[in-house]
This record gives structure tokens, C-alpha cells and sequence, in this order.
């Protein structure tokens, strides 16, 4: 329920409804329109890729190598975007915080950014669509990118002054999902008015349950 509600303050409860897909509470960090359906690819680590594994110091005797190096890591993830493109995703949805040069090409490359989702709306995605988190780089860095979501549409949402993302799914399973905006004049109200829808949907599963049995 905490991921399918989004609480408003300051409008009036009239003004509540009921949208289709899910509200994202965060602004894209990179924002690229896209028409029809698309795909997209969770991820749960930063995409610009390490010069080192873990553990292991990585040295630079000069300028010169440390500049390279960065031109290496420019071209290792504008190689990643371009496979993103050419396989259609145009969605990123990272529990990780994104680095610059990879917010750089996924507009370079039409791919909207959406970053450090909890792991909460990162399971519940996975949840929805059946799809795993995908893991770019590693020994095998081209293999091929199978574990996408079919995306219905992808858009930005204003709540009062809060810039959200309005994401629908084409869910693998029955469930549909849809997300609750409710709104309120203060906090306190719209906490009530949450606890008590919270409580009325529980209260419906027993019950369900029940005549299931």
C-alpha cells in the first residue's frame, strides 16, 4: 500500500483519484519523450563502469593514463547506451544513484533516468512485470539484454509542486496496478484518511480469504 498511495497536502479531498500505473515520488534525472510502447531495464548498481574490482588499487603515473582512463569509461558507457537504444529500452529504473557521464549519454541516446528508487518500488516493479535487475558489466559485458519491461507509457506528473514520474506496465500477472492519489489540507488528515483506506483493504483480503476457504 505504501507504494500505491501518494499523499497530497493542500488541495481539498475532492481533488483525489485514481491513476492506472504507478507514481514514482521523484523527478527523472534525465527526461526523453517517447511515443508507443518501449521497454525497460532495472538495474541496481551505477553503470559507469569500475577501472578496478573491489579491493584492487588502481595506480596512474601520469596525466596522460588518468586521462585515458576516462575516455575509456566515456566509451564503455556510450557503448551501453547505444546497445540500450538498439534493443528499444528507452526507461532506466536504478535503485543507484547515476553518475554524470551516464545521465550525459542517456539523453544523448533518448533514455529517460529514473534513480535511487527504494528497494521497496524496485521489488514491487520486479513484482509486476517478472523481470530481474539486469548487471551490465562483469566478464561477459556483451551479452544480450533479456530482462526488459514492457512499458505502456512513461510521463511526468506534477502534485501541487512535487515533480513525480507516471509510469504504466503491462503487468505478467492479473494484477493490474493503480495508484491512489489522496488528498487532504494538512499531513494529519491525509495520514488518517491513509491508515483508514489501509485498514479497509486489509479488512477486504480477510474476507476474501475467507469465502476462498
Amino acid at each position: 500500500f505504501a507504494e500505491l498511495h501518494a499523499a497530497v497536502p493542500g488541495l481539498p479531498l475532492a481533488s483525489s483519484r485514481v491513476l492506472p500505473g504507478i507514481v514514482l515520488r521523484r523527478d527523472f534525472a534525465a527526461y526523453c519523450p517517447a511515443d508507443g510502447e518501449l521497454r525497460a531495464l532495472l538495474v541496481t548498481e551505477p553503470l559507469r563502469p569500475a577501472l578496478t574490482a573491489p579491493g584492487v588499487e588502481f595506480v596512474v603515473d601520469s596525466e596522460g593514463q588518468y586521462q585515458a582512463s576516462l575516455r575509456w569509461i566515456t566509451r564503455r558507457t556510450e557503448a551501453l547506451m547505444k546497445r540500450l537504444q538498439s534493443n528499444n529500452i528507452k526507461l532506466l529504473l536504478s535503485s543507484a544513484k547515476q553518475e554524470e557521464v551516464v545521465i550525459y549519454h542517456a539523453k544523448l541516446y533518448g533514455v529517460s533516468v529514473v534513480e535511487c528508487l527504494s528497494s521497496e518500488e524496485m521489488a514491487l516493479i520486479s513484482e509486476i512485470t517478472g523481470v530481474s535487475p539486469y548487471t551490465p558489466f562483469g566478464d561477459n559485458t556483451d551479452r544480450e539484454i533479456t530482462e526488459t519491461a514492457a512499458v505502456t507509457f512513461c510521463q511526468p506528473l506534477l502534485l501541487v509542486s512535487k515533480r513525480c514520474v507516471h509510469i504504466g506496465f503491462s503487468s505478467v500477472r492479473a494484477f493490474q496496478p493503480h495508484c491512489l492519489i489522496l488528498c487532504g489540507p494538512v499531513d494529519g488528515v491525509n495520514e488518517q484518511h491513509a491508515a483508514a483506506l489501509q485498514e479497509a483493504f486489509t479488512m477486504l483480503q480477510q474476507v476474501c480469504k475467507t469465502v476462498d476457504q
